[in-house]
């Protein structure tokens, strides 16, 4: 593995460091089993798991990167593109969906102004995800924003989460 560069050029261009890929793979190389763990680790690290680094830890562990990929979007927990520095989740549970979700969903969108086809904005200051359940169904709708839970969410209250931390980010 010393042969390897420890530095490659991302899709975006930036230098993507490796060499924290090689410490985590050599800390599991030994043991079975440790795809999730080594996983968890890399997207730890960067916050979500580089195409780069796929291809590394698929040489490290001497698995096909294809069954890594098969791991990573088996499991909702990995990311394949880089999230922005705030994610926001809306719930779309069905008690959240009869509280209104829906509206709160739609508004957020088209405020935030999300790429075709992209959860993240273009600045990479926020990440929106609808999700199936957060659990918290006796205060629907619920808004997640940076692992704080907000119960009874409408609109207007999410929209002001949402704004505090684009006037913070403006400062």
């Amino acid at each position: 593995m010393e042969t390897l560069e420890t530095t490659v050029t991302s899709h975006n261009q930036k230098e993507l460091d490796l060499s924290a890929v090689d410490e985590i793979v050599a800390r599991y190389r030994e043991e079975r089993g440790a795809l999730i763990p080594v996983l968890q680790e890399v997207q730890g690290h960067y916050g979500y798991i580089p195409p780069e680094a796929v291809s590394r830890v698929a040489e490290g562990l001497k698995i096909y990167p294809s069954k890594i990929y098969g791991v990573m979007t088996f499991y909702k927990q990995f990311y394949l593109k880089a999230k922005g520095k705030n994610r926001v989740m809306v719930c779309c549970g069905t008690a959240c969906h009869v509280k209104g979700s829906d509206r709160v969903t739609r508004r957020v969108l088209d405020e935030i102004k999300l790429p075709d086809g992209q959860d993240t904005t273009e600045d990479g200051l926020f990440t929106i995800e609808q999700v199936a359940c957060i659990g918290a169904c006796s205060i629907a709708p619920v808004v997640v924003v940076n692992e704080k839970v907000h119960g009874k969410m409408t609109q207007d209250k999410t929209m002001r989460e949402l704004r505090k931390i684009t006037e913070a980010a403006d400062e």
